[in-house]
């Protein structure tokens, strides 16, 4: 029979973290399971003297954008004629854009010179202008801001750090924004930028690898264009694999996709009815899988559709009061425990250690809705739904699917398609901590 204090580690051991700690100019966060973490100490000597501002676009603006014939009259009598409230358009996109105002004003209160941009006119050229990158807006306009930086590291030996503003903290949880109560104190954050007194820290991002017979890559679409994708994008050059890869993945060249994820890489059928298939290569072991679609996470993603720790909206991993509260009515009229268990306790413990720390450069996948009958997964039983993984392949079996990074930028992922998934430190995002 399981008592209560022998069935909570059985429950809960999963993702247990040791040794978390943080100091100025480093960070150091290591897992029990990973003891040989790499720790990067960024650059001391880091002066401001230029920053661009990386705007929200409201949803207002997005539909100026949508319809650039109409007269603002006009656009106003189309939105309003489908049953949109007009009135809260406005009053948002007025707050965003007086809160990027005093931003703005905050910056040069210091004598930082600035540039605004939005993610139509954000440019390489801007982002190597800057000495740090500021998303004002949400957690998307981070992403955003934060994808954009990918490859642009500056001079040789300089990466441009990322710090954001959240310009609605009253309805935004802003989580890689910063703390809210900066929000209304903007300049109190700027002045400790200026004397340093912040905490580096180094974000872990998915490197994405295209494998195929020829240097070809699929172009990618932006979900937040309406009509098109008129942003700037790098391209990168394809590179033959040596011999032995050539073998291992039967593809002849590899071309590094030219963005990197900070939260998360989605893989799946882009008709969420139909199911997926896709072929898997965990560290060495192989297997054939049906399922909703593949989630492969960092430790910056494990808080958002990995997990959702801070909101009760559904995620692939989530386990809610309701579901535990379930498993031990069963658990207790089966007599293998006894006493009594809180759900919500449980349930709240269970779903915080599926986050780990944004510097682990370790790979959490999830294998959503798979499909577990006959002969599935190939062979049976061999890889878990949901595990930590150094490097992921996958190839595409699917009829018309999408590789999507951070729910923004979208790559055909249809049968045949392969890509490598893999963390690398050089591609670490540099952000700053005022917690």
């Amino acid at each position: 029979m399981l008592t209560r204090t022998s069935l909570f580690p059985r429950i809960l051991a999963e993702n247990r973290l040791v040794g978390v700690k943080c100091r100025r100019f480093s960070c150091t966060t290591t897992p029990a399971s990973h003891p040989n973490r790499h720790v990067i100490i960024p650059e001391k000597k880091f002066s401001l003297q230029r920053a661009l501002i990386v705007a929200k676009l409201s949803r207002y603006e997005f539909e100026k954008r949508r319809y650039p014939d109409l007269s603002t009259a006009q656009l106003e009598e189309r939105i309003r004629g489908r049953g949109t409230d007009y009135d809260s358009l406005i009053h948002f996109n007025e707050m965003h854009t007086q809160f990027r105002k005093t931003v703005v004003e905050a910056f040069k209160h210091f004598g930082v010179e600035v540039r605004v941009v939005d993610r139509h006119s954000i440019t390489n050229d801007s982002i190597n202008w800057a000495d740090m990158i500021v998303p004002v807006g949400g957690d998307g306009t981070f992403l955003m801001a934060a994808s954009r930086a990918d490859f642009i590291k500056g001079p040789v030996g300089r990466k441009i750090p990322v710090m954001g503003f959240n310009s609605d903290p009253e309805s935004s949880e802003g989580r890689l924004m910063l703390p809210k109560n900066y929000s209304t104190n903007t300049k109190s954050a700027i002045e400790r930028i200026m004397k340093h007194d912040f905490t580096w820290m180094h974000r872990s991002r998915i490197r994405i690898t295209h494998l195929a017979s020829n240097g070809n890559l699929p172009e990618a679409i932006d979900l937040h264009e309406h009509k098109g994708n008129n942003m700037e994008h790098l391209c990168l050059e394809p590179e033959l694999l040596d011999p032995e890869e050539q073998e291992l993945y039967d593809a002849k060249v590899k071309r590094t996709l030219p963005y990197l994820a900070l939260n998360e890489v989605f893989i799946g059928e882009t008709l969420s009815a139909r199911v997926s298939h896709l072929q898997l290569r965990v560290d060495g072991k192989v297997t054939n899988t049906k399922c909703s679609g593949l989630c492969v996470s960092t430790g910056t993603g494990s808080t958002s559709w990995h997990t959702r720790i801070y909101s009760n909206i559904s995620s692939i991993n989530r386990l809610s009061p309701k579901n535990v509260e379930e498993l031990l009515t069963i658990l207790q009229q089966g007599n293998h425990i006894g006493g009594h268990l809180d759900a919500n306790v449980i349930a709240q413990e269970y779903n915080r250690r599926l986050v780990f720390p944004p510097d682990d450069p370790r790979l959490c996948y999830s294998i959503r809705e798979e499909i577990r009958v006959g002969v599935w997964p190939n062979p049976k039983g061999d890889m878990e739904s949901r595990a930590f993984a150094s490097k992921l392949y996958v190839q595409s079996r699917c009829l018309d699917a999408s590789l999507v990074i951070d729910g923004s930028i979208s790559y055909p992922f249809n049968d045949g398609a392969k890509v490598v998934l893999e963390t690398r430190p050089d591609d670490a995002l540099l952000t700053i901590s005022m917690d």
